[in-house]
């Protein structure tokens, strides 16, 4: 079952969320800190006609990584080429990939912590020399040629930073960590894109669906998306809040951004009254796997003080406890 405020790309999403990424500079809203940086990079590469050095974007799901590699592209006047880790299978596929970018391109990996140690191998001499070591044949007989290639910029994506091997981290000049956005700043996203789809949002329902966004905006644009069926239904020329309201109750999504799943989980880490409850046991009784609880449904609640990793497990906060009206010596089910 997918959820209306899951993380993931949904199949068949890619062309909408295309249409609604900002084009230019100026359009990308929020991760101030990250841009003001990265323009002094890109004008500084630029005067010296030189290519940007290879970074690495980190940090959850949804918050903008390919969107800021292509904006980096159209800054840099370079092509942008896209691929995921998960799709290099073969030393022959990254050669391959690599021997065909131009002088300058930018190469975008996403999900780059799944790559395998044997395609790392190949990846080091290309990140630092822009060179490519070619083994052809095996044992006593095997050669090593040497391929030059076009000076290049790797910008690599992942929301597992710690997956990644030392090796290859070291060799990314630039580490940027995405930030959850703001209210102020998801309203603004909505606005913009409830202006290209042609159905203009109220700003109090604009905010109304920045709240409920898990501080993401891949969610609030399919937030976004869901409500403006709603307004279309009902004959509505633009967004209200009332409209809005109705629209994300119905599609289960509570004023936290909350819905079924976040709230299983967190009645479960209630019920244990304090205590840790390891990772395999949530999983079990959520029937999801742990690497959707790590990546999908822990960020948000994690980074706004509703549940605490433990090495003995996961913990209900006080703030958890105070969400659902309970003190820390009651559970759900006392």
């Amino acid at each position: 079952m997918q959820r209306v405020i899951e993380i993931e790309k949904f199949e068949g999403e890619t062309s909408y969320e295309n249409s609604l990424r900002p084009s230019l500079w100026r359009e990308y809203i929020g991760q101030e800190k990250i841009k003001q940086n990265l323009q002094v990079f890109i004008e500084a590469s630029k005067k010296r006609g030189e290519s940007l050095d290879h970074m690495l974007l980190f940090g959850p799901p949804g918050l903008g990584k390919t969107t800021l590699a292509n904006l980096i592209s159209i800054e840099m006047d370079a092509n942008l080429k896209t691929t995921a880790a998960p799709m290099i299978e073969k030393s022959g596929d990254l050669a391959a990939i690599l021997t065909n970018l131009d002088r300058g391109d930018i190469l975008f990996i996403d999900e780059i912590h799944r790559l395998s140690p044997a395609i790392e191998e190949v990846l080091y001499p290309a990140m630092e020399d822009f060179r490519l070591d070619i083994i052809i044949g095996s044992g006593p007989a095997a050669q090593t040629i040497k391929v030059d290639l076009n000076p290049f910029t790797l910008v690599g994506a992942t929301t597992r930073a710690g997956m990644i091997s030392n090796p290859l981290r070291e060799r990314f000049g630039m580490h940027f960590r995405m930030q959850f956005y703001n209210h102020e700043e998801l309203a603004q996203i909505i606005a913009q894109a409830a202006n290209k789809l042609g159905k203009p949002t109220h700003t109090d329902a604009a905010l109304e669906i920045a709240r409920r966004s898990r501080g993401t905006p891949r969610i609030a644009l399919r937030l976004l998306k869901r409500v403006r069926d709603f307004a279309e239904v009902n004959n509505e020329s633009t967004i209200t809040l009332h409209r809005t309201k109705l629209a994300l109750d119905a599609l289960g999504v509570n004023e936290k951004g909350f819905d079924e799943l976040d709230i299983k989980f967190l009645k479960l880490l209630i019920h244990s009254k304090g205590k840790p409850v390891g990772l395999n046991t949530i999983a079990a009784s959520l029937s999801e796997d742990e690497g959707t609880i790590e990546d999908v449904i822990e960020p948000f609640l994690v980074a706004n003080g509703f549940v605490e990793r433990t090495p003995r497990g996961r913990v209900a906060t006080r703030k958890c406890f105070e969400e659902f009206r309970l003190t820390l010596n009651e559970g759900l089910f006392s």
